[in-house]
């Protein structure tokens, strides 16, 4: 299993960017996937996830400090998951990692698979 993501780079507050998670070697669509970034000297934190079709259609999760600025998607014919980032602040600086799981919840405990992470600075 290979999850990669791409996207990242310096932005000034205020600015956008649209980060990318391409997976190979699993069923993508059986897989929920989410988003975690982390900062230096900090946890890895929860900035998002969108599961399987289930019951329900897909379900997107957010954490606090995202919601309403971030939004994340999925392309299942493409093995592709986004985050597309609008409004962004100095404190959005991190390493964002993509992961994968096939029961996840906002904890990265419960993910089975990890990207190596894409750098996303936010400075003027």
């Amino acid at each position: 299993v290979q999850l990669v993501e791409s996207g990242g780079g310096l932005v000034q507050p205020g600015g956008s960017l649209r980060l990318s998670c391409t997976a190979s070697g699993l069923t993508f669509s059986n897989y929920d996937m989410g988003w975690f970034r982390q900062a230096p000297g900090k946890e890895r934190e929860f900035v998002a996830r969108i599961t399987t079709w289930g019951w329900s259609g897909r379900i997107t999760y957010y954490g606090d400090s995202v919601k309403g600025r971030f939004t994340i998607s999925r392309d299942d014919a493409k093995n592709t998951l986004y985050l597309q980032m609008n409004n962004l602040r100095p404190e959005d600086t991190a390493v964002y990692y993509c992961g994968a799981g096939s029961r996840t919840t906002n904890d990265y405990a419960t993910y089975d698979y990890w990207g190596q992470g894409t750098q996303v600075t936010v400075s003027s």
